[in-house]
């Protein structure tokens, strides 16, 4: 937080009275008159520590979201409501100007502060001119011109929020534009529409050579609101494994599916949750991921790179004894992770975190080494492991199909307890695991409510409390 106080130098005492300026190192809650914030949680969060207040306060925010730790760190979705954030923003201040200012930026290469310090300059709220902002600019001296394009760019947006806000309306009628990407917003209606078409009478057009037999399949034996969806799955399961893993993943939901009735609702969840689980991410996935071409590119254009500029790309790693022992052949990995010494090397090497360059040949080849080893990845330990799991859930799945279909749905969606890796990964497994010993345990018209009521305490809280809560009011085992 940066926090500025301007006192008026041509201030006289009046008898008594002390005028000179008493400034404080910190805001005072209800005495601030401009607040800026380059973020919407961050707006609000000045409303709630009432440094924003109705009655005095110009709010200058943009409208992007940099997600929390709090956010992130969520079993379940755990982003806050952009609705919700702007209206406490527009219920806690007298002026709103509010845009994707961030946006701005980016689109003339500059910072977020320069498209911010435009909207500043636009309110009036200051006893400045456009031109003292821009010469303050001009005598940074570096990167200015880009600076000034995205200073104009938000000198505009904010002139034109202001005129079309009537005289007295407050912050109730500022227009504000929220940009956010949702599942599947890549695609407009048009081109949904298209490529529903498309599954229906040519699915074998939209994968490759490799995959049109399956494809095709997709339309001949599942549901048809399913086949979109089965359709990512057959190509995510070939792109992480190969072309024999994308059968396996359409038997098993074609295991789930022949027990849906004719909501299709099992094989819609089965579809989206196998596909998933079957590509989990271990070393093999994310040494793959980070050399994708399409990912260093996305790199060089977010850090506004030129053609002929180099960009180093330092990759964070902490690998974990497990996850190198679940990397091996089964039974070596068995071996290794129990061995105190491979736990003692594995300390010694990367204990204390590695720093790999991917874009220099060492660390290319480190990554790419890993990578290469796709092909033996199902004789590892995990790839063992995991399809012994994914086979036991389904089979759970199954038979709750036999008797209560909404009961069978729910235990589909506890597998989405099952995210991330390392030790998010292990919380997320031990939660899975007291679900299906939940599930085992339930019977009865009520099997679903009650197995929905622990799904839910369970993305609430990665410490369990919720869960364990939700299993001592069930009569279960916490």
């Amino acid at each position: 937080m940066y926090y500025i106080e301007i006192y008026p130098s041509d201030q006289e005492s009046v008898g008594s009275v002390r005028l000179e300026p008493v400034l404080s190192l910190f805001p005072t809650p209800g005495e601030v008159d401009i607040v800026i914030a380059s973020e919407l949680m961050e707006a609000a969060r000045s409303v709630t520590r009432g440094f924003t207040t109705p009655d005095r306060t110009l709010l200058i925010t943009s409208t992007n979201r940099v997600y929390s730790m709090i956010e992130k760190m969520a079993p379940d979705d755990g982003r806050a409501d952009d609705d919700a954030l702007l209206a406490s923003v527009r219920s806690g201040a007298k002026e709103v100007l509010a845009a994707d200012f961030s946006r701005m930026a980016d689109d003339h290469r500059s910072v977020i502060s320069s498209s911010l310090f435009g909207a500043l300059a636009a309110s009036a709220a200051m006893p400045f001119q456009r031109e003292d902002y821009e010469s303050a600019i001009v005598r940074s001296g570096r990167g200015a011109e880009a600076s000034l394009a995205a200073f104009g760019a938000g000198f505009a947006a904010a002139t034109e929020m202001m005129a079309g806000q009537p005289e007295g309306a407050g912050s109730t009628s500022t227009p504000v534009t929220l940009h956010r990407r949702r599942p599947g917003s890549d695609l407009g209606g048009d081109a949904e529409t298209e490529r529903q078409v498309l599954l229906d009478s040519d699915p074998e057009s939209l994968v490759g050579p490799d995959l049109r037999s399956r494809a095709r399949r997709i339309v001949d034996e599942f549901p048809r609101p399913a086949h979109s969806m089965l359709l990512h799955g057959v190509v995510r399961a070939a792109l992480y494994q190969d072309a024999g893993y994308s059968d396996c993943y359409l038997d098993r939901v074609a295991m789930v599916s022949a027990m849906d009735d004719d909501s299709a609702k099992l094989a819609l969840e089965a579809s989206r949750h196998v596909a998933l689980w079957m590509c989990y991410q271990d070393t093999i996935q994310v040494a793959t991921q980070k050399l994708r071409k399409l990912r260093l590119d996305r790199v060089r254009i977010e850090a506004g790179a030129e053609p002929d500029q180099l960009v180093n790309v330092y990759e964070y790693l902490h690998p974990r004894v497990e996850e190198v022992a679940d990397t091996m052949p089964e039974r070596l990995g068995k071996r290794l992770g129990g061995s105190r010494a491979f736990g003692a090397l594995v300390a010694l090497i990367a204990g204390d975190g590695m720093v790999v360059n991917t874009t220099s040949i060492r660390g290319f080849l480190m990554l790419r080494m890993t990578a290469a080893l796709r092909p033996i990845r199902r004789g590892t330990l995990r790839f063992r492991r995991e399809q012994i799991a994914i086979d036991t859930w389904l089979g759970a799945v199954c038979q709750a199909s036999e008797t209560d279909i909404d009961f069978a749905y729910e235990i589909i969606l506890c597998a989405g307890v099952l995210k991330g890796y390392g030790e998010t990964y292990h919380r997320g497994v031990d939660t899975f695991d007291t679900l299906m010993e939940a599930a085992r345990s339930l019977s009865g018209g009520d099997a679903a409510a009650v197995m929905k009521g622990l799904r839910e305490a369970a993305l609430k809280d990665a410490d369990r409390t919720a869960l364990d809560g939700a299993l001592l009011a069930a009569g279960l085992k916490a």
